[in-house]
């Protein structure tokens, strides 16, 4: 086990996040502080889709010639499918499949909800758990049988440009998403061979986990006209012909959580991001035999005027215990700010603040009509230092380079994500593939019109992005 990999795995028990004794290889359940970080981290995305989304919420299972229909995109999964054959000791007269994504158990419904072109677009989106039986070595949050956290957008247009369109918009919430977290991430369009089964094309984000191996952590699918024309997915015009709809769809999973712990954490436990911590304040006081009821006092309507000013999430920590443990405790919990307070403190109007960002403490003058809004402020300071670091580090980990044996050896040296001249063709990059030993990510834009493939020497059509991956 890499010492990344050790880490992470002892994290989640020592936080508290997940516990992974469930008896079910690949599923997990979540813990109380877990179940937090997730919960604030599903509100940020709810606040960004809700603009201009609306949320629903579909069955989990879905009948077998539902599934069927589309042959492309069961293909994709039919390794992956878990089955329901009986409901109580009788055999069903169809089974019955656990979701392994929802556009088989959408998409009927669309049908019979687009009538005419007043209706479009339409915009979903739900949060439900999905069930894949994945036959690789599971990982905890990035590699599961039961994805708890599955957040899928389905969309459906009028013409292709909308759709278009909707693939540059799911971009940017995705963006402004990662951006809150502070998760550092690259986009590219995924290789003809690895986009989502009956996709157009495919693009995807993915970040640089703290071993090197790319994790991808949301996807955007153009699927055309593809589920419109399998489940009769039409429209009336304003001149009253009908037409197929055109379609996106774009997901996220627990994966997101994963790469905020990873990404973030450091040797002294996780780091949270103040947008997502269970608690973004914790208080805690310094006892003495003498005046150790004045300080509980201070500490107490600290924490009320901090909740009710500024809508903080605090803990006040009065446990009967040594406070060096309770530092210990809530940094490996990465709280992101930490305020210890004692009887001189109070009676010197300051206040002993710790960021868990910089590991850094700082003594600030008390000043209840502004306390709120400046420990406010250095939340905010917090969550873009947080980002800063976490980009530069994911940018010294692309390396450019200009021959195949040049590619080989920088991923032998160091993993990451190498990019280099690509002319597009199939047999060229899974040649490319095996010769380096890794993934082709995707593609991107090239960085001038005149440059030639890596491998093959013809003109260059894409800057092409290949890394280690999950």
């Amino acid at each position: 086990m890499s010492e990344f990999s050790e880490w992470f795995h002892n994290i989640l028990e020592e936080a508290e996040i997940i516990d992974t004794r469930y008896p079910i290889k690949g599923m997990h359940v979540w813990l109380p502080q877990g179940f937090k970080i997730r919960k604030h981290t599903l509100n940020i995305l709810k606040a960004i889709l809700d603009e201009d989304h609306e949320e629903v919420l579909f069955p989990l299972l879905i009948p077998e010639d539902e599934l069927a229909k589309e042959a492309i995109h069961v293909k994709g999964f039919e390794e992956e499918v878990y089955w329901v054959t009986h409901g109580g000791l009788s055999e069903l007269n169809e089974k019955l499949a656990l979701r392994p994504t929802s556009e088989t158990a959408m998409y009927p419904m669309f049908s019979l909800w687009v009538r005419n072109h007043s209706d479009l677009p339409m915009k979903y989106y739900q949060v439900v758990n999905t069930f894949r039986y994945e036959t690789k070595h599971t990982r905890p949050l990035i590699r599961v049988r039961e994805i708890t956290t599955f957040k899928e957008a389905h969309t459906v247009h009028a013409t292709a440009e909308e759709t278009e369109q909707q693939v540059k918009d799911a971009v940017k919430i995705y963006k402004k998403f990662f951006d809150m977290l502070g998760i550092p991430y690259s986009v590219s369009k995924r290789p003809e061979w690895d986009k989502f089964p009956g996709a157009l094309y495919t693009v995807a984000f993915d970040t640089i986990m703290p071993d090197g191996k790319t994790l991808q952590i949301g996807t955007v699918h153009n699927l055309g006209q593809t589920f419109a024309k399998t489940f009769d997915i039409t429209y009336e015009t304003a001149t009253g012909e009908h037409e197929y709809v055109y379609q996106t769809c774009y997901g996220l999973s627990d994966r997101v959580i994963a790469s905020v712990i990873g990404i973030h954490g450091d040797k002294s436990g996780l780091c949270m991001p103040p947008d997502i911590a269970p608690y973004q304040v914790v208080i805690v006081p310094i006892i003495f035999k003498k005046g150790g009821e004045e300080v509980l006092e201070f500490c107490r309507n600290l924490e009320e005027k901090l909740k009710s000013e500024a809508n903080l999430r605090v803990y006040f920590d009065d446990r009967d215990i040594r406070a060096g443990k309770k530092y210990y405790e809530w940094e490996m919990r990465g709280v992101p700010l930490r305020i210890e307070i004692g009887p001189r403190d109070i009676q010197n109007k300051k206040l002993v603040t710790y960021r868990r960002d910089t590991q850094e403490k700082e003594i600030i003058d008390y000043n209840p009509l502004a306390i709120s809004e400046t420990l406010f402020e250095t939340l905010g300071e917090i969550s873009l230092n947080m980002k800063d670091k976490a980009w530069a580090t994911f940018e010294k980990c692309i390396r450019s380079v200009d021959s195949i044996e040049e590619a080989e050896e920088e991923m032998t040296k160091a993993n990451g994500i190498i990019t280099f001249n690509w002319c597009g063709n199939e047999d060229c990059g899974k040649d490319i593939e095996e010769k380096v030993k890794v993934a082709i990510l995707g593609v991107q834009e090239p960085d001038n019109e005149n440059s030639t493939c890596i491998n093959c020497d013809k003109p260059s059509k894409h800057r092409t992005l290949i890394a280690k991956t999950y």
